[in-house]
Parts: structure tokens; sequence; C-alpha cells
């Protein structure tokens, strides 16, 4: 082989060699830049609004449609409970009974603290007008909240509710 053509050669194999590594450097920085899917931090207004779909589920009385709104680790530490619900069954315990008032939520205030792209904390004061199944009489109870949510499988889930009667009234 003549010199000429063993330059050729090399020439030839060090930029097959350049444009594999320009190749693979622009896959590896295109996989890191749109490939990661890493979602955007939520607003406060769609965590906020995670409680009118905790709200719509009580209103299908449904206690196994609301504790799907909660993760399977989920803490409980319910309104009219001295229980404290840490469980799947447990908490679609708590619904089964709690459900049978008919509760119609509305919030009064509300704080929220979006913590990163996957948590967040919703907190402050609600009422609900609950409806005695024996007679009809309805009677509204304020009670502070918190709701601390993680998204998990790209899901929105209560991770620990906390709800407890107003001290005074």
């Amino acid at each position: 082989m003549n010199r000429e053509n063993r330059t050729n050669r090399i020439r030839a194999a060090v930029v097959i060699a350049s444009a594999l590594v320009t190749a693979a450097t622009v896959s590896v920085g295109v996989s890191q830049a749109g490939g990661s899917h890493a979602s955007p931090e939520p607003s406060k207004k769609q965590i906020a609004g995670l409680f009118d779909k905790w709200n719509a589920a009580l209103r299908t009385g449904d206690p196994e449609k609301v504790a799907g709104l909660y993760a399977k680790d989920a803490v409980l530490l319910p309104t009219v409970s001295n229980k404290i619900r840490t469980n799947h069954a447990e908490i679609v315990d708590y619904f089964e009974h709690f459900l049978q008032n008919k509760p119609v939520g509305k919030k009064v205030e509300t704080i929220v603290n979006v913590l990163d792209t996957n948590s967040a904390i919703d907190t402050g004061v609600y009422e609900f007008t609950l409806t005695d199944p024996k007679t009809g009489a309805q009677r509204v109870v304020e009670a502070r909240y918190t709701y601390e949510y993680e998204k998990r499988g790209g899901k929105w889930l209560i991770v620990n509710h906390h709800s407890s009667v107003m001290p005074e009234g």
C-alpha cells in the first residue's frame, strides 16, 4: 500500500470517528434535554383545584372513589373520628360513615405551597354542610385542613390529610 493511500484511509477513519463522536454527543444532549420529561412545577391554582376533585368524589357517595384519591401509604387524620387511618381499607371505612351525612365542602381560606414539581401542600379552613340521614336537618361544620399531595405515576395523590373542627365556634 502506498503512502498516499494509507494517508487517505487514516484521514477517512479520523473523519468517521469524529462524526460518530459528534453524533453520540448530540444524541446524549437531546435525550438529556428532552428525554427526561421533567414536568413543570404545578401552579398554586392547579394544586388548590385538587380539592374540587376530592369534593366532587364526596358528592358521588362512593367511599372507594374518594379513597382512590389517596396514596396507598396515605395518613388520614379525619374530622369526625378519633381514629387515625393509615391504609386504604381504613380510609374507605371512614368515608363509608362520613358520606352518610352527604357532605358538601367549601373552602373558606386556602394557602398553597408548591414544594417542587412533585409535591405540594394545601392548608386552610373549609366548611362542610352535613345532612342528618335520619332527620334531614342540615348543619355546617367549620374545620382546619391540610392536604399534602405528591405526584406519583403522573397522578396527584393525597399522602397526608389532616382535618379538625375549629376549636372556637
